[in-house]
């Protein structure tokens, strides 16, 4: 019985094992399709160790066109390095950048060296790059289309430089950090120098989200004349935006931007549990009078808030 048990067993192991695929005998393009759905530091710190042929997958500067490493706030590794790494393997394949958290002036530096075809930017809550070092690295960035430099420490000098240097930009997100800041006690400067830098050195763009900027109705009024072809506004905790009368019409009723965000409208789930330097209080109770009542979640609360901004102007 146990001999009988025992061959039994080793039947069904073999049957098992005849299961299972070698990786090696995978295509070589299937393969590298399938370790292109792992991101940056799956692929640098386990792919590339696994085997010769996975080593030589990696090094391909075709795996790195879009590099994304977010979400890494308690990570282990070097992430910095590992980013390094992968835009020494594409160099000049690398077309889209996404990062969080860890960027640095020695970064963006090494981004200017090695990569010519970047086409996609975000970099967010990266609080140690600084202006003189982005005004230098923008130069080398003019077939960039999309840029996003949110929660960082850059401000109009980037932005400048940015605007002379990448004359096909269409989109562009510049928002800034605020912690529970409600706009009835908000009693900051004002500024427009951001707002001026867009105006006038970005004319081609198609979108734009400025969140917590301390642009004025002036500044509103520069960016609509100096970026005709604006359909999408998104100026959430602009508190120092007063949108009425001419403003609001210009706004509203203007047949191109097709879509406008509030200054106190609610803004949520956009960061991590864990982001305690990054939490945010984005609604605006002072603006809103007489609608206390709606639902900001729901549909018909939305719709009827949508209804009293644009046509009864109740703020």
């Amino acid at each position: 019985m146990g001999s009988s048990s025992m061959a039994t067993k080793k039947v069904k192991l073999e049957n098992t094992l005849g299961l299972i695929r070698n990786w090696l005998e995978v295509p070589k393009d299937v393969t590298s399709n399938i370790l292109k759905l792992l991101g940056a530091v799956d692929l640098v710190m386990n792919a590339r160790l696994v085997c010769p042929m996975w080593r030589e997958i990696c090094r391909d500067p075709l795996m790195w066109k879009s590099i994304e490493m977010i979400n890494g706030l308690h990570s282990p590794h070097n992430l910095e390095k590992i980013c390094m790494y992968a835009v020494d393997q594409g160099g000049d394949h690398v077309e889209e950048i996404n990062v969080e958290y860890f960027v640095t002036d020695d970064l963006i530096r090494r981004l200017a060296e090695r990569t010519s075809n970047l086409r996609r930017i975000r970099i967010s809550k990266c609080l140690e790059i600084s202006n003189t070092v982005f005004t230098i690295a923008a130069k080398k960035f003019s077939l960039l289309e999309e840029l996003e430099l949110s929660f960082t420490s850059l401000n109009h000098v980037s932005l400048e430089a940015i605007g002379k240097n990448c004359p096909l930009l269409k989109t562009l997100k510049f928002n800034q950090p605020f912690k529970g800041i409600l706009c009835g006690s908000y009693k900051g400067y004002k500024c427009n120098k951001e707002a001026l830098a867009i105006a006038k050195t970005m004319p081609e763009l198609r979108d734009l989200e400025l969140w917590g900027n301390k642009l004025t109705n002036d500044g509103l009024i520069a960016i609509f004349d100096g970026c005709p072809y604006l359909e999408s506004l998104d100026v959430r905790m602009c508190y120092n935006l007063v949108i009425h009368g001419n403003l609001a019409k210009r706004c509203f009723e203007n047949s191109r931007v097709k879509y406008f965000r509030y200054p106190n409208e609610y803004i949520n789930g956009y960061d991590n549990a864990d982001d305690d330097d990054f939490v945010y209080e984005f609604y605006c109770e002072c603006r809103v009078k007489g609608m206390d009542q709606l639902k900001r979640s729901t549909v018909v609360g939305d719709v009827l808030k949508e209804f009293c901004w644009r046509y009864l102007r109740v703020f």
